[in-house]
C-alpha cells in the first residue's frame, strides 16, 4: 500500500499546470512530451481510482501534431497543456454517457463552445472524468462507469459530481481539469481530494444549456494550486454572443495576474454554521479555526460573523427543483427510466413546485444576495466548511448525520454549498490540510460579485499559510474499479 504523500509518476506529472505551460512556450518541451506523460500516469493510476474512465489518445496526439506546428504564442494561454473534462460536457468525437446507461455509447459530433474555446487557447483534451448521473450528488458513480475512489484512501469518497476530475488532479494524472458545480459540486470534490475548485460567477465560464438563462449550475475550473486554477479560469473566460448569460474576462490583466499580486492583508468573516442552517463536526470546525488563527498571524483579520441568510435553505432546493424539472421536461422516458432513485426523486419534486413556490424563491434569492452584497462591503471574504464532514466511506451515497443531527434530504449535508449557488457568487474551495487522519480538509471562501480576481487572490494567501500545495500523490489503493474504455 502506497504512503500518502508519495508520487512514483513521471516528474513532468509532479509539476504544476503554470510550470510546465512556460516549459512548453520556451519549446523545452512538446505537447506530445505532456500526452506522453499524463497517459503513462493514467495508466497506472486508473485501476486504482476510477477517475477518467475515457480516454482519447488519438484525437489528443492529432491535437498536440497540430499544435506543434505552431509557436506556442500563437496557440494561446495552455500553450499544448493536456486537459481533462467532466462527461457531463460534449467533446467531439469522444464518449460522453453524463454517468447513465441511456447515453452509454453517446459519441457527440460537436463539442460544447467551452470546449473550443479551451482547444482554441490550447488546450489538449485527453479524456472524461467520471460523474455521477446526470451530475447528481456529493459522491461519483453511477452504472455505467462504477465509482470513483478517494486516492488519499480509496474506501473513501472522492465527492461530487467532478469527483473524477478532483481524483484525476490528486494523482498527477492531468494538471487541469473542467467541472461544474450547482450543489458544490466543483468544491466538495476539490475539498475531499486536497485540490482547489473554483465556481466562478454564472456566465464567466459560459457554456451551451438547452435553458440557457438558468445560473446556478456553472462551469469552472479545477486544478492542484490556487494560481494553476487562475490560468485555467483565464482560459475559459471570455464573451460568447451565442450564450445568454456569458460575459467577458477580468477587467484588467488576468486572473493569474491577480494571484501573484495577492496581498496578505485580508479581512475574512467567517461562519461555522450559517446561522444553524448548516452543520459541521467539531473535527473540522477544529481544524479550521486553526487554520484562521494561522492567518491572523499573518496579517489577515477574522471575525466570526455571518449575514442574515433566512429562508437559504428553502430557496435553493426550489432552484434546483426547477433545474431537475427542466431536465425532466427535456429528457425523453428511454433514458430518464434508468435514473437512480434520488435522481427520479428529485425530478418529482421540482414538477410539483408551483408557480408561488417558484415566486418566492426568486423574490428570497434577491433578499439574500443583498444581503451578503451588503455583508461584503466589510470584509473581503466569507469563509466557512466547504463540506460540514470528512470524507465517508464511498459506499454511501449520502452523509445523513452530522455532529449528531439527522439529516433526511439526500443534499442537507451539503448546505454550505447553498449560499453561493443561490446568490451567483464566486466561491472557492482551498486545501487546507492535513486534517484529522491526515486527510484533505478544504475551506470555502465566498467573494464579491464577479469578484474572481479578489477572490482567487485572497486563496493564494490561505494556500500559502498552509504551506500548499502539497500534491500529486500515489492513491493509497483499495478495490480496483477496473481500467478506462478508449475512444477517440
Amino acid at each position: 500500500m502506497a504512503a500518502p504523500g508519495s508520487f512514483s509518476g513521471p516528474d513532468l506529472c509532479r509539476l504544476q499546470a503554470h510550470e510546465v505551460v512556460a516549459m512548453l512556450r520556451t519549446r523545452e518541451i512538446s505537447p506530445r512530451d505532456c500526452l506522453d506523460a499524463a497517459f503513462a500516469r493514467i495508466a497506472a493510476v486508473e485501476p486504482d481510482i476510477n477517475a477518467m474512465p475515457t480516454i482519447c489518445p488519438d484525437r489528443a496526439y492529432d491535437a498536440a501534431d497540430r499544435l506543434g506546428r505552431h509557436h506556442p504564442e500563437i496557440v494561446g494561454g495552455l500553450a499544448g497543456l493536456p486537459i481533462a473534462i467532466k462527461d457531463l460536457t460534449m467533446v467531439a468525437g469522444v464518449r460522453t454517457t453524463f454517468g447513465t446507461r441511456g447515453f452509454a455509447d453517446f459519441v457527440p459530433a460537436t463539442s460544447d463552445p467551452l470546449v473550443t474555446r479551451l482547444e482554441t487557447r490550447g488546450g489538449i483534451v485527453v479524456g472524461k472524468t467520471n460523474t455521477p448521473e446526470m451530475g447528481a450528488g456529493g459522491n461519483t458513480f453511477n452504472d455505467v462507469f462504477g465509482a470513483t475512489l478517494n486516492p488519499w484512501n480509496t474506501t473513501l469518497n472522492a465527492g461530487g459530481s467532478s469527483g473524477g476530475a478532483a481524483a484525476s488532479l490528486a494523482t498527477g494524472e492531468i494538471w487541469l481539469s473542467h467541472g461544474s458545480d450547482h450543489g458544490g459540486s466543483l468544491r466538495t470534490p476539490a475539498c475531499y481530494c486536497g485540490v482547489v475548485g473554483l465556481r466562478p460567477s454564472p456566465g464567466r465560464a459560459a457554456s451551451a444549456s438547452p435553458a440557457g438563462f438558468t445560473t446556478e449550475g456553472v462551469q469552472g475550473p479545477m486544478a492542484r494550486s490556487v494560481r494553476d486554477c487562475a490560468l485555467f479560469l483565464d482560459a475559459m473566460a471570455g464573451f460568447n454572443p451565442d450564450l445568454p448569460t456569458s460575459y467577458p474576462g477580468p477587467d484588467t490583466g488576468t486572473f493569474e495576474d491577480a494571484v501573484m499580486q495577492a496581498s496578505p492583508r485580508l479581512k475574512i468573516a467567517f461562519s461555522p454554521d450559517f446561522n444553524g442552517m448548516a452543520k459541521a463536526d467539531p473535527e473540522v470546525l477544529e481544524h479550521l479555526r486553526k487554520v484562521l488563527g494561522q492567518m491572523e498571524r499573518h496579517g489577515a483579520e477574522i471575525e466570526e460573523t455571518c449575514p442574515d441568510l433566512s429562508g437559504l435553505a428553502r430557496t435553493y432546493y426550489t432552484l434546483r427543483g426547477l433545474d431537475m424539472a427542466i431536465t425532466a421536461r427535456q429528457t425523453p422516458d428511454s433514458i430518464s427510466r434508468h435514473f437512480k432513485e434520488t435522481l427520479a426523486d428529485n425530478m418529482a419534486f421540482g414538477r410539483r413546485l408551483t408557480a408561488d413556490d417558484i415566486a418566492d424563491a426568486q423574490l428570497g434569492r434577491t433578499i439574500i444576495f443583498n444581503s451578503m452584497v451588503a455583508f461584503l462591503e466589510s470584509f473581503d471574504v466569507l469563509a466557512c466548511p466547504t463540506v460540514g464532514c470528512m470524507p465517508h466511506p464511498q459506499i454511501e451515497e449520502w452523509v445523513s448525520d452530522i455532529d449528531g443531527h439527522h439529516l433526511p434530504g439526500y443534499m442537507d449535508w451539503l448546505r454550505f454549498a447553498f449560499l453561493a449557488t443561490t446568490t451567483g457568487l464566486p466561491a472557492i474551495s482551498v486545501p487546507v490540510g492535513p486534517g484529522p487522519d491526515g486527510l484533505p480538509v478544504g475551506i470555502q471562501l465566498i467573494g464579491r460579485p464577479r469578484g474572481e480576481a479578489a477572490l482567487l487572490a485572497a486563496a493564494q494567501i490561505f494556500e500559502t499559510v498552509v504551506g500548499g500545495p502539497a500534491i500529486p500523490i500515489d492513491p493509497v489503493p483499495g478495490n480496483s474499479p477496473g481500467n478506462p474504455t478508449v475512444s477517440g
